[in-house]
């Protein structure tokens, strides 16, 4: 059973299909604003089919590690935020504002200092700018003039008006707007030069430390700023998340659901309004009375930026929504009301819609004054501007809603709707070259190498007729825009789900099998390069499991996985335990002949006894030229004789004692045989007395183990190039009875594979070597199997640093 997998890529937008005939289609993008459209920068068909209703988000369960968007509050540098001081120092906004308080001095951020890099990866300045704190640019500087108000948000030089769009709507959210800029600053009270803001990063909030030096030319602030020249909110808020991405150029281009996610830690969702649902503005007002911020764009023509239409409005550029309702209309010949919305131009300038319902226009004379009050209207030029649902869907290409996690919306928000909150699950991971970046669908031989989570519905939606869940799955990669200024672009991701009709009688993680016979329930429509893919389901009740993916193998990344329900959802990794089990029959199989074992063990124990000396023991390095000779010759194969056995552990023997000698060209190894860390590792693997050394018996048990392991790295390994494929590493070690799940698989590519995903020998057997000594160290100390292991510091660091 085939199926078929799109891939949509940005600003080159590539859309591919492969079916079973291998057929391929290209497509240009649909629209750029400075490297991508504001939005998405993408154009994809039915990319998001919403349902009826808005769901709810009543908690939040997540994998492990755990993070609770309202709970923890981490710092940059700080362990678990996901940020590496640049200065190699948490920065605590408190702690150090107190002490340039305490010196006299003001606040200069080492981690993001007023060099050319902080303003550009990818060239030099085109002019000189000059980095300047507020009372240099402005007389008596303040945070905020008379609040934080959406006319504060002004679009500078920056290609960033996606982020613009979203910040206005921050505004209109008081509570939310307060977690992101904390209003425990300003320029009187303790000011030094220093300030903080907040933002959802990946699925922990994170407290920004920045200087208030800003760029400027000639005097005035190039970048994003306030209407009014003293206020610098704004500014100071585009610094900071400047600052989480490296620069300010990484802010050009992008989607205004990413920085609304970055303001809330929702959960966005995506409508192109040429297939328009026939509730979206239902949803809308529903998103609208929940807070939700919304923000929208036309299509740009991709050789033009940002180019006005007759209407008044701008292609390619991101405007936000900040009011959604119905209106009470009066005309000569019919009463009823109306769907209207209010929108801004980021620009903040005269630059409006100048159909009906713009400013001014004769549609208004039809609603009462009091209404017009009500609305707040006015007729101002500052890139507000109202118009029917009816125009907006006509002329705009593309909206996106973020819908606001439980932490933020409190029930005097919500009103009526107060226990209408999503259940949210959210799951970290990653893929890794050669292990579990097994790309989409259509790459069947490595697709279930992937990460694989298991999600049960048990609860159909209220009031749902068809006794159905909705389920929104949003796939966002880690990263990637911090990542510009090393050349890292955002990755083509998506995922599918599969039901699992018997879960319990499938393996555990599901197989290359399961998936060549069984077809995908849903997926994204398409495989995209935007930091965050999602879709929304109607499923019957059951269980599922979610497969995210790159659209290529071996496409490495990190990502977070969200799953949204009205009603609770229990989520899991679908994935194997840490443990032993069985050797696979295979390898019992392929064991030599008892007789010719134990004929070339005396062997094997003569020569050994030889080259231990006196205490009749062997080293590391001893052991090294035992072993070297040994997998090379398969000392204990059907087809190795006796005499040649003994000729060549004589071989081995005068190599030993010959070396640095002008005979030692006599005994030239093939190969250099294995590096003396696994020979080490060996040792302290079967040394229980922790003398550096193994005696015979300890010997024998080793050599066992290692010929098993040799066997199934053959099986693998069936072009004799000395290595096995990443993909592989797991099902090898599932041969000779090393369980691993995904996080353990991935720990061990990083460490043993190399840059192509493959494993060489040599790592293949320091892996089961290290693997058999951890458990083996594990079950010791848990006798009972509870799977709890206890050890004090000095046992802990004597048995990890000796292994």
């Amino acid at each position: 059973m085939s199926t078929s997998y799109p891939a949509v890529h940005v600003p080159i937008v590539k859309t591919r299909r492969a079916d079973n005939a291998g057929f391929f289609f290209d497509s240009r993008p649909s629209s750029i604003y400075g490297s991508s459209n504001p939005l998405t920068g993408f154009k994809t068909y039915g990319f998001y089919k919403p349902i009826d209703r808005l769901m709810r988000y009543d908690g939040i369960t997540t994998g492990v590690p755990r993070y609770h968007p309202g709970l923890s509050i981490f710092k940059i540098g700080e362990r678990g935020s996901g940020f590496r001081p640049r200065a190699g120092e948490v920065q605590d906004f408190e702690v150090l504002r107190d002490q340039c308080l305490q010196q006299g001095a003001l606040f200069e951020d080492p981690d993001f200092d007023t060099v050319d890099s902080s303003l550009f990866y990818s060239k030099a300045p085109d002019k000189s700018f000059k980095w300047l704190r507020p009372n240099e640019i402005a007389s008596n500087p303040q945070l905020f003039i008379e609040g934080a108000s959406r006319f504060d948000v002004q679009q500078g030089e920056l290609g960033d008006c996606w982020l613009l769009a979203a910040v206005a709507n921050l505004t209109l959210n008081e509570k939310l707007f307060y977690q992101v800029v904390p209003n425990d600053q300003g320029f009187e009270d303790k000011y030094a030069g220093i300030f903080h803001f907040r933002f959802w990063q990946y699925g922990r909030w994170v407290d920004v430390v920045v200087d208030d030096r800003l760029p400027t030319y000639h005097g005035k602030l190039i970048f994003l700023h306030s209407a009014t020249e003293n206020e610098f909110w704004s500014a100071l808020l585009e610094k900071a998340y400047a600052k989480i991405h490296g620069s300010y150029e990484a802010l050009k281009g992008g989607s205004t659901c990413e920085a609304m996610e970055d303001f809330t830690g929702g959960v966005s969702e995506m409508y192109e309004l040429n297939e328009v649902p026939p509730n979206l503005f239902t949803i809308m007002l529903k998103a609208f009375q929940r807070q939700s911020l919304m923000g929208c764009s036309i299509e740009a023509d991709p050789s033009v930026t940002e180019m006005e239409t007759p209407q008044g409005l701008v292609k390619g550029h991101a405007y936000s929504i900040t009011r959604v309702t119905y209106v009470d209309i009066t005309t000569p010949n019919t009463t009823g009301k109306i769907p209207l919305l209010r929108l801004r131009n980021p620009w903040g300038n005269e630059a409006e819609w100048n159909g009906p319902w713009s400013d001014k226009s004769p549609e208004w004379r039809f609603i009462s004054e009091s209404d017009q009050q009500s609305l707040g209207l006015t007729f101002d030029a500052d890139g507000e501007f109202w118009m029917s649902y009816k125009d907006f869907v006509k002329y705009f290409s593309r909206l996106e809603i973020c819908n606001l996690n439980p932490d933020v919306l409190t029930k005097e928000q919500l009103g009526e709707d107060s226990n209408k909150r999503w259940e949210m699950s959210v799951f970290e991971g990653e893929w890794v070259r050669g292990a579990t970046a097994g790309g989409c669908r259509n790459f069947l031989d490595t697709f279930a190498s992937n990460p694989q989570y298991r999600i049960t519905l048990e609860d159909p939606d209220d009031e749902d007729e068809e006794r159905k869940c909705t389920v929104i799955i949003a796939l966002m990669q880690k990263n990637r825009r911090a990542q510009r200024k090393i050349g890292a672009e955002c990755l083509t991701i998506g995922f599918a789900v599969y039901q699992l009709i018997n879960p319990d009688s499938l393996p555990k993680p599901l197989d290359q099998n399961f998936f060549k016979y069984t077809a995908s329930i849903a997926r994204s429509p398409t495989f995209i390069n935007l930091r965050e893919v999602s879709s929304r389901f109607s499923l019957p009740p059951g269980t599922y499991c979610i497969v995210p993916s790159t659209f290529d193998p071996n496409e490495q990344g990190e990502f977070l996985l969200r799953v949204f329900s009205e009603h609770e959802n229990n989520m899991a990794e679908l994935d194997d335990e840490v443990g032993m089990g069985e050797v696979d029959i295979k390898i019992k199989e392929q064991e030599p002949e008892p007789d010719k074992v134990d004929k070339a063990n005396e062997k094997i124990k003569e020569f050994f006894l030889k080259l231990a000396g006196e205490d009749q023991e062997v080293d590391w390095m001893e052991l090294k030229d035992i072993l070297d000779y040994a997998m090379r010759n398969d000392v204990a194969s059907n087809t190795a004789s006796g005499d040649n056995i003994l000729l060549n552990l004589l071989q081995t023997f005068c190599e030993a004692f010959c070396q640095g000698s002008p005979l030692a060209s006599t005994f030239n190894m093939e190969k250099a045989g294995f590096s003396k860390d696994v020979c080490r590792s060996m040792i302290a693997m079967m040394d229980w007395d922790r003398s550096g050394k193994l005696g015979f018996e300890e010997f024998k048990s080793l050599w066992i183990d290692i010929r098993q392991w040799k066997i199934v790295f053959k099986m693998y390994d069936k072009e004799s190039q000395g290595y096995i494929n990443g993909f592989q590493l797991r099902q090898a070690l599932n041969s000779v009875g090393y369980h691993l799940n995904t996080h353990i698989l991935n720990i061990m590519c990083h460490r043993y594979a190399t840059k192509d995903g493959n494993i060489m020998f040599d790592d293949f057997i320091m892996c089961a070597v290290r693997l058999k000594t951890m458990i083996d160290m594990f079950k010791e100390r848990d006798p009972d199997n509870k799977n709890i292991a206890s050890f004090t510091m000095e046992e802990w660091v004597e048995k990890t640093l000796y292994s």
